[in-house]
């Protein structure tokens, strides 16, 4: 039954929003009368909210998430830094870790100009598709990549990098610069400009990035910002602050 619960809350994970009973039955395969029991309960629990006919997620969740120890951590950490880069571009900042072959937002702060971004705090994006996303996987365990390549790449745009060969040899180069790229591949209209954050070791635990709309994408003057917040914060977790 727990299986079946979280089956329904998984629901939401792509992109929110509120669905109805009848919606929900469809994506969990479970029957209406199942459905209908678990949503109940999940309301009663305060993981679920509803609105009329239609299902949100709870207020307790989000209650329970920003208590997740290691995400808790490394976001205090790095809120510091974060917000130096937003104060030394102005631009869309990202922060975000490695969950297998994805990208789980812990932040993302931005001014009054918000990119229409695919990003949020709490979602989730493909690693080939995401500055953030293509540090941590130049940085990871070794045969990560070939775990990815192996396995047919998403596109979220025309321009995201859908051709195994490409993008190895664009992970190759990150690997060489520290520095990652993305142009257009998750948002059009958008670049970003990524680095890996190192606790200790050879293996990313976290990147960061700035992502900035094609008129404003000047990659000599961010890409400095952006390395030295991410040199900072690994400094800070190499000591263990």
């Amino acid at each position: 039954m727990l299986e079946k619960a979280v089956s329904v809350l998984d629901c939401f994970q792509e992109a929110g929003g509120s669905y109805r009973l009848a919606e929900l039955t469809v994506r969990t395969g479970l029957s209406k009368t199942t459905v209908h029991r678990l949503a109940t309960d999940l309301v009663r629990l305060g993981l679920l909210e509803r609105s009329g006919d239609r299902y949100q997620l709870g207020g307790k969740l989000f209650e329970l998430g920003t208590l997740v120890p290691r995400r808790l951590d490394l976001r205090e950490s790095a809120l510091p830094f974060l917000q130096d880069l937003f104060e030394a571009t102005r631009e869309t900042v990202h922060f975000g870790i490695r969950e297998h072959h994805e990208v789980v937002y812990l932040e993302r702060i931005h001014g009054h100009d918000v990119l229409p971004l695919p990003s949020r705090i709490g979602g989730r994006l493909p690693l080939t598709c995401t500055g953030v996303g293509k540090a941590l996987l130049a940085f990871a365990r070794p045969e990560l990549l070939d775990e990815v390549l192996g396995t047919p790449l998403p596109g979220l745009t025309p321009h995201s990098l859908t051709d195994p060969a490409r993008l190895r040899t664009e992970i190759e180069q990150t690997q060489v610069s520290g520095m990652a790229y993305e142009e257009q591949e998750a948002t059009l209209g958008v670049n970003c400009i990524a680095a890996p954050v190192f606790a200790g070791g050879g293996t990313a635990v976290a990147a960061l990035s700035v992502a900035v709309p094609m008129d404003r994408y000047h990659p000599a003057q961010l890409a400095p910002a952006v390395r030295t917040a991410a040199l900072g914060l690994s400094r800070v977790l190499r000591n263990g602050v």
